[in-house]
């Protein structure tokens, strides 16, 4: 079944309504998990996100004056920006539009202004990038009403600088790569120093890829995130005195750091250890996407969460009992937070005749342990951004 657009009959009824005639061109652009492959973008790794069959759509009719007036359909919000509005909304929300066509005015494109209503179904707050669906799924819209045509990775690059810049929220480039960038039934190795990505088909017929948000919220994810950055950023100081000139940790192999194991203290090498196997697992994992081999993807999600729990430490125990509790369920492949952690969601593989199982044992384990409810989504790796005329 095509879940793309899904929402563009609501948004459609919405504009009309509100502009008084239909809407000509319609985008979208999805949220993502990432398999595996965590806490290694910012230290030059790889990552093995997949786009999720959840969206934002816009949809819209250019206008001449340059103006950009903007209905918000989930948050019952409405507000318009010209091109002198350069200075990031007060509103949260408007930032996104704002920042997209700040942002790609300063690249030099020429953009019309637009009548816009927009909306989705990523579920915010549980680590599946919601925003970056946001950002990309409004330069898709801007492109396509001015008679641009923009690279994939321009989208992913000018989204993050929206992100980045104008929202003020420090990111990776993976989110808005994989919603720009993602494939159906393929995850995208992407290499976060080069930029280079590879779309890897999922070679396990008869798998979903669940995602379970704990309803945990990530109260020390900031603080925790730029520590951690800044454990690894020391380890890099601290082993470059014996291997030279290296960057970042994807420059170190698994033998150069027990090797060297000496220079760190006790924190900074474990955050090393996650780091440099880590990003060893993602490469074999997208191996052996590859190949089909699901025991040992299995193998490899299960070792990414212990390392992430036990060296990383941003795990929680909302986290630890998910994927515990999937881990009991016969049919699951493997599973594993996701995300930065501290709360959030996890991911698993599992048999489709697992699925049902595993509802059951997390509705019946989980509230006992977190003192709520899990949420729980069966999807298919989804195909990445567009847009289309509609007129």
């Amino acid at each position: 079944m095509d879940n793309r657009y899904k929402h563009l009959d609501k948004l459609s009824s919405e504009f009309e309504r509100r502009f008084g005639s239909a809407p000509t061109l319609a985008s979208r652009a999805p949220g993502r998990v990432n398999l595996i492959g965590e806490h290694t973008d910012y230290n030059d790794g790889w990552v093995l996100p997949v786009a999720l069959p959840f969206e934002v759509n816009v949809a819209a009719r250019p206008r001449e004056d340059g103006c950009v007036r903007i209905v918000a359909a989930d948050l019952g919000q409405e507000a318009e920006f010209g091109p002198e509005d350069t200075e990031p909304s007060e509103d949260l929300w408007l930032r996104y539009p704002q920042g997209v066509a700040v942002e790609m005015r300063r690249d030099g494109h020429p953009l019309v202004g637009l009548d816009a209503v927009y909306g989705g179904d990523v579920p915010r707050g549980a680590g599946l990038s919601s925003s970056a669906a946001v950002e990309v799924s409004w330069v898709q819209a801007f492109a396509l009403a001015s008679g641009l045509s923009l690279p994939g990775p321009e989208i992913a690059l000018l989204s993050k600088r929206v992100e980045n810049e104008f929202v003020g929220v420090p990111t990776g480039v993976m989110d808005q790569f994989i919603s720009a960038l993602g494939r159906e039934g393929h995850a995208l190795l992407l290499d976060c120093r080069t930029l280079e990505y590879r779309h890897i088909p999922i070679n396990l017929p008869g798998v979903s890829i669940v995602v379970v948000d704990t309803g945990g919220r990530r109260e020390l994810a900031s603080s925790e995130y730029s520590r951690r950055r800044a454990d690894c950023e020391a380890a890099v100081e601290r082993l470059r005195t014996r291997l030279g000139d290296i960057r970042a940790l994807r420059d170190v192999t698994p033998e150069q750091l027990e090797a060297n194991a000496d220079v760190l203290d006790e924190v900074q090498l474990k955050r090393a250890r996650h780091v440099v196997s880590e990003n060893a697992r993602t490469l074999e994992a997208a191996d052996a996407l590859t190949a089909g081999d699901a025991p040992r993807i299995g193998e490899l999600m299960n070792a990414s969460h212990t390392s992430l729990r036990d060296l990383y430490e941003v795990s929680s125990p909302e986290l630890d009992a998910v994927v515990e509790i999937a881990g009991g369920v016969e049919g699951v492949i493997g599973a594993r937070m996701t995300g930065g952690g501290f709360g959030g969601s996890a991911v698993a593989l599992v048999r489709e005749e697992a699925v049902e199982p595993l509802r059951d044992a997390l509705a019946e384990q989980y509230p006992p342990r977190a003192g709520r409810a899990a949420t729980v989504y069966v999807c298919k790796a989804a195909q990445g951004a567009e847009a289309k005329r509609l007129s």
